[in-house]
């Protein structure tokens, strides 16, 4: 990984890599993935990016959409109902999909089948918070390094061990795959795609229309504070999948490798009894 650049500092051209041609017909489209219980900052801060993009002359390069497995109304983070604008067998053929975080539970195969068959075409396809679970899950980031939220890094090592995950960043760039970090980070990483596209005083100029004052998009090593494991200590015990504290009087147990070991829910257990190996060695 590169050495984080300080934000008041310029930013080396090698920084401003990886450009991305604009198709032929000069509209980028955008597809945003909806499931149960997407969540809302995940893609709300990615697509307001794109909304804002002018371009010389107030053009607006991008086509944004929602799709789902059907247009049936879902139920999304906060309780809010959100009618997909496609399914997935109407939906345009996308240069972009964004994934947020969602329930992956009630994915429908259906969705993730839609993600598999167009990612072959996708300029980009970027996952915001652990919508990268929702990336491996469709076997999409096998081989790839990813990040999550600060909180799933260990679950998403668990869930997919052929990924490396990357702590500490705003987002993760790799071949066609782009992750971000949690929630707020998508912003940083449409606006890294902005500048793909259209460099960085377009880029800029929408951060700036936005009133958007974060520089990760420009730092993505900025997130540094959650590049260390959290502490964990017997008398304060962190949980070993999400490294939230917990407390050693009611948190759920369990004796392995001659340690007991604390957990938040009976989610984060699950995920330690099913890959003890990948998890047990970074905290108890």
């Amino acid at each position: 990984m590169s050495t984080p650049t300080a934000p008041n500092e310029p930013v080396p051209d090698a920084r401003i890599t990886a450009p991305l041609d604009t198709p032929t017909t000069g509209t980028i489209t955008v597809a945003f993935l909806i499931s149960p219980q997407a969540e809302l900052v995940d893609f709300a801060g990615p697509w307001g990016v794109f909304e804002y993009v002018q371009l010389d002359g107030g053009h607006n390069p991008f086509t944004l959409y929602t799709v789902a497995a059907t247009t049936e109304p879902v139920r999304i983070s906060g309780g809010m109902v959100l009618v997909p604008g496609h399914d997935v067998e109407s939906a345009p053929t996308p240069d972009i999909v964004v994934v947020p975080a969602m329930d992956m539970a009630k994915i429908a195969p259906e969705a993730l089948d839609w993600l598999r068959r167009v990612h072959r075409h996708t300029a980009v396809t970027m996952s915001i918070c652990n919508g990268s679970y929702v990336l491996g899950q469709a076997g999409l980031l096998d081989g790839k390094t990813a990040t999550a939220h600060h909180a799933g890094y260990n679950a998403l090592r668990a869930l997919f061990p052929a990924v490396a995950v990357i702590r500490g960043v705003r987002f993760v760039e790799d071949g066609k795959i782009a992750t971000a970090g949690g929630l707020t980070s998508g912003t940083d990483l449409a606006l890294r795609i902005v500048e793909r596209y259209f460099g960085r005083d377009v880029a800029r100029r929408t951060a700036t229309y936005l009133e958007y004052q974060g520089t990760g998009w420009m730092h993505p090593d900025s997130n540094g504070q959650f590049a260390d494991h959290a502490a964990s200590s017997l008398g304060h015990p962190v949980c070993p999948v999400c490294e939230m504290p917990v407390s050693p009087d009611t948190a759920l147990t369990l004796d392995h490798g001659g340690n007991t070991w604390y957990f938040c829910s009976t989610w984060c257990q699950e995920q330690f009894q099913a890959a003890p190996e990948r998890l047990s060695g970074k905290s108890h």
